[in-house]
């Protein structure tokens, strides 16, 4: 196969040059792809994965040093010249990453965009470019293509966002495609486009598609070999089946089983109503025109009630766009909304933003992308006693220091790390210190907003745990958002499924997951199914 191959890497290491010391990031990894084929190379965050992968295309960061063979059709890319990488990154070799609004320069529209992939490497005219991009655009199934040329990337979705970053990646027809975790923070049922799309697409260019995942539910799907990695080291490979149906490794056992798995306790029957809210509507009037008269409505949250005891879960599921992240900032009062919520004896809606404040301790939210919620400017203590200042103003200094201490002991991180900055931490250890800054305050509802959709599935497993066992030891009442209905199921007492701004299907979780009753519930779970979710 090595010798066959379209691609192959041989005896890869990575070192980057830090000021402390070195570190080994990737230890003579070798693999290969043959054209047509699809690898998958899965492991957890800090594995090597993407670094191997980066090193072969010249991409490292410049403390990086790599040394060892990378070979694409018989070309040498470890110390080719920038000149050479050129002429081979984005036509013969292209790279789709996890994040596509980082991807597309938001000054420049879609169709500016694409043009510019193609011209940069084939010499044709700016009408003709206009002509390809258009037809990428339609083959990647973007709706009303052609006026989408000239939209920008942030009027468009998640999954349309990644459908244009993979049609630039097509752009050239490139020999091979490396995928970089390109449906990690997409809904089951966009990933499912997304993964047909790829094989669809491969299938009509022949190219090899290198897929860098950690969720082992889409290596069954898209891939027929795959290489685990850990420390910067396969561990194990081979054909898909056989890795999974009888693996060797002990660490492959481990990802392999790090499914977040259980049921919540049930919340007592006797328990009282914490939070009810009745006929929740959020709406957004779009105004055009030189008078800024209404044209249209957007209704994000139409009429949506649920009711929620202390110590329960309510689990909301629903794609983007559903209006399901929107009706959790509605209950905290960030977005603006009509009807009733009510918090125990208060209702929310009527109160003022000064009245509100002193119920924030009561109410607390953690949010889906930890590292964009702290600042990096304050360090982890800062950043978790911040609340403390507002809501025990009276507290000393050292008072403080001794509460962040509790509260980072309490997610289970050290307590000596609180005077570092968010970057010098995984994205584990990042949402264990926002869930740290919402537990200080001692809250009695944490919505919680697709909390662990960007992180391995072992981590999100310990999350899980976590949060579990934080809410058994406190009573807490959750709101969990997520498109995951695995993690879904391990957390909520009842799940609300929700599509264009309302509630279409709700019940108790396992039966609801069980026995759907909603033809927009079970396209759902086959979408999650087919990623690897069994809803038995």
């Amino acid at each position: 196969m090595m010798d066959q191959a379209q691609f192959h890497i041989r005896d890869l290491h990575v070192r980057f040059r830090t000021q402390a010391d070195e570190l080994h990031a990737v230890k003579g990894v070798s693999l290969s792809v043959a054209r047509g084929e699809t690898l998958a190379i899965v492991g957890e965050s800090g594995s090597g994965k993407s670094q191997t992968m980066l090193a072969a295309l010249g991409l490292l960061a410049s403390n990086g040093v790599v040394t060892g063979s990378a070979m694409l059709n018989g070309q040498e890319l470890i110390g080719a010249s920038e000149v050479a990488l050129d002429r081979v990154r984005g036509a013969k070799v292209t790279m789709i990453f996890q994040e596509p609004m980082t991807s597309l320069d938001p000054l420049y529209t879609i169709g500016q965009q694409i043009i510019a992939v193609i011209r940069r490497h084939r010499t044709v005219s700016a009408a003709d470019a206009k002509a390809e991009a258009l037809a990428l655009l339609e083959r990647v199934r973007i709706p009303d293509a052609a006026r989408r040329l000239a939209s920008y990337p942030h009027e468009m979705s998640g999954g349309q966002r990644q459908r244009v970053v993979i049609a630039m990646a097509l752009a050239n027809r490139p020999d091979l495609l490396v995928a970089d975790e390109p449906t990690t923070a997409l809904d089951v049922t966009i990933q499912s486009e997304i993964l047909a799309l790829l094989a669809d697409l491969q299938r009509e260019m022949g190219m090899a598609i290198a897929f860098i995942t950690h969720d082992l539910g889409i290596v069954r799907r898209i891939a027929k070999r795959v290489a685990v990695m850990r420390h910067g080291e396969i561990v194990e490979s081979g054909p898909v089946e056989q890795v999974f149906n009888a693996p060797r490794h002990p660490y492959t056992r481990a990802l392999l089983d790090a499914e977040p798995g259980g049921t919540k306790e049930p919340t007592p029957a006797d328990s009282p109503v914490l939070l009810e809210a009745q006929d929740v509507r959020v709406h957004y009037p779009v105004k055009s025109g030189f008078f800024g008269r209404t044209t249209q409505v957007i209704k994000a949250v139409d009429g949506v009630s649920l009711t929620l005891k202390r110590g329960g879960t309510i689990g909301i599921v629903g794609e983007s766009g559903s209006g399901k992240s929107t009706l959790g900032k509605a209950i905290v009062k960030l977005a603006p909304a009509t009807g009733m919520i009510r918090l125990e004896d208060r209702a929310l809606i009527p109160l003022s933003r000064a009245e509100m404040r002193p119920l924030r301790r009561s109410l607390q939210m953690v949010f889906q992308d930890p590292y964009g919620s702290l600042s990096p400017r304050m360090t982890v203590g800062e950043i978790i006693t911040e609340g403390l200042l507002v809501h025990e103003p009276g507290l000393t200094s050292a008072a403080r220091d001794r509460r962040a201490a509790e509260a980072l002991e309490e997610v289970h991180l050290d307590a000596a790390l609180r005077n570092r900055f968010p970057h010098e931490f995984s994205g584990g250890q990042r949402q264990r210190i926002a869930i740290a800054r919402a537990m200080i305050l001692k809250p009695r509802l944490v919505i919680l907003d697709e909390p662990t959709s960007a992180l391995d599935r072992s981590i999100q497993k310990a999350i899980v745990d976590l949060l579990r066992d934080l809410q058994r030891r406190h009573g807490l009442a959750y709101i969990f958002i997520s498109h995951d209905l695995a993690v879904v199921r391990a957390m909520a007492d009842t799940i609300l499924v929700m599509k264009d701004g309302q509630v279409v299907e709700q019940g108790e979780s396992e039966n609801l997951i069980r026995h759907p009753r909603e033809d927009y519930t079970r396209r759902l779970l086959a979408a999650a199914m087919e990623t690897g979710f069994s809803p038995c």
